[in-house]
């Protein structure tokens, strides 16, 4: 129970991870340079996002079996 627990809440802190790595590659980018950075910074969240909600849905039948 205890490594599910700890499981979930690292990906809890990818999540937030891959949110923060969004702002920091957005954040005070001239006008130009944002519309440069932001698809590639957009699409990387996307992907961590889509591997995280993955590793999450494979923790989920373990923890129904218990």
């Amino acid at each position: 129970m205890t490594g599910q627990r700890e499981a979930h809440e690292l990906l809890f802190i990818e999540d937030a991870d891959a949110l923060f790595e969004y702002l920091e590659a957005t954040r005070g980018q001239s006008v130009l340079r944002y519309k440069e950075v932001e698809p590639w910074a957009w699409a990387r969240i996307m992907q961590r996002l889509r591997a995280i909600k993955t590793r999450r849905a494979k923790l989920r039948p373990s923890t129904k079996a218990a």
